[in-house]
């Protein structure tokens, strides 16, 4: 049970959970995945995976979830403020008529806020167990902008049979609001390094960078600051790679910084160009911080992407960041919205390149070891094994 999933082949959804049900359906789990439906569409099969998707509203307004996050689009007017009253009740309904139509033995509940009232019809409805899997950004939200209903995700925590969550930091946050045994199973990188035929960027200049959507929690402001720092000092260029809300007003702050011409903002890219970007940037850098909403970075799956290239990375010392990123071992690590001690971090990568050749391969190493697909595989076939 997951909010949104990918709607075609390539779709940018949610890419690590779309690998990850791809190779345990290839290890003999079968999988099927409910989730909304997006503009009228219906349920369907993407790279041999069975979505069962639910309608919840008329056609052209079907689009609560896919676009962008829920809380951000219920900003949008008062339709979307109660369209999340449809959704649940739609959701409900068609898990209802899932686990009555189908046999399933294990319901695994993604974001449960609000997804555990789903997983609570599952389970009286079909006698199934329930996983459920927090990433922080639902605890977060409540937490801040909704304390009442801390006593519903204690709920949901209760009935289900396992919980787990992304990250050590997630676990806390969890544990704050009731104190049960879980699982940490962290998601890992769907990206596959490639160091021949990648697209060769011409012309370009040692650089810095950023992928990830410009939402405030990214910290993109802070990094734009931070190399204003550098800027004469260096003949780097900063590249970001991603859409959001925040990308106007970034784009102007580095007008009025004066680095506009050194700052490139590309937008989506493909996955040849991003493999490319990756291969040949010279540090990597997730700015995240503690948003206005609370919420941060529950673990950073472009940290794991870059140093899958054996990239040197910098990275605020935040949310499940320090579970990726030991500090001057696999990167460094850099207080939030600290735009001195980022731009140092940086010049100091930049400047000695057998420094960062060293945290790039011990950065590999770690991912390889603590975030590969065998690991995580089996920890998640051990955790339904014994449910099942």
């Amino acid at each position: 049970m997951v909010t949104a999933f990918p709607r075609w082949e390539g779709d940018v959804i949610t890419p690590w959970l779309f690998e990850t049900l791809k190779r345990l359906q290839s290890q003999g789990i079968e999988v099927k995945v409910l989730t909304s439906s997006y503009k009228g569409l219906k349920s369907q099969v993407v790279s041999g995976i069975q979505v069962l998707r639910f309608r919840y509203f008329f056609k052209p307004w079907e689009n609560l979830t896919h676009e962008e996050h829920a809380p951000d689009r219920m900003k949008k007017g008062i339709l979307y403020k109660i369209l999340p009253f449809f959704y649940i009740l739609a959701g409900c309904a068609a898990t209802l008529s899932a686990v009555r139509r189908e046999s399933f033995d294990i319901v695994h509940v993604h974001w449960p806020f609000p997804h555990a009232l789903f997983g609570y019809f599952a389970k009286k409805a079909g006698g199934v167990k329930i996983v459920t899997t927090f990433y922080g950004v639902e605890l977060k939200w409540v937490k801040t902008k909704m304390p009442i209903l801390k006593s519903f995700l204690r709920w949901g925590i209760g009935f289900s049979d396992r919980v787990t969550a992304i990250s050590s930091y997630t676990a806390r946050e969890i544990r704050e609001i009731a104190d049960v045994p879980l699982e940490v199973i962290p998601y890992t990188t769907s990206v596959t390094p490639k160091s021949e035929n990648v697209i060769s960027r011409k012309d370009r200049k040692p650089f810095i960078l950023f992928a990830g959507r410009l939402v405030e929690r990214k910290g993109v402001e802070y990094l734009i600051r931070a190399f204003q720092n550098m800027a004469k000092e260096t003949p780097a260029e900063l590249v970001v790679v991603g859409e959001g809300p925040e990308k106007g007003r970034l784009q102007s702050l580095a007008k009025e910084l004066g680095v506009s011409e050194k700052v490139f903002f590309e937008g989506w890219v493909s996955q040849e160009e991003l493999q490319a970007l990756y291969s040949q940037c010279n540090v990597f850098v997730l700015p995240a911080i503690i948003d206005s909403k609370g919420d941060t970075e529950g673990l950073g799956v472009v940290l794991l992407e870059a140093m899958s290239y054996k990239k040197a990375v910098v990275a605020s010392n935040l949310g499940g960041i320090a579970d990726i990123v030991k500090d001057k071992e696999t990167g460094l690590l850099v207080a939030e919205k600290d735009t001195q001690g980022l731009s140092e971090a940086i010049k100091s990568l930049l400047e000695d390149p057998s420094f960062a050749a060293s945290l790039g391969q011990r950065g590999y190493e770690h991912v390889q070891k603590q975030f590969g697909w065998e690991r995580i595989l089996s920890q998640w076939t051990a955790l339904y094994g014994g449910l099942a």
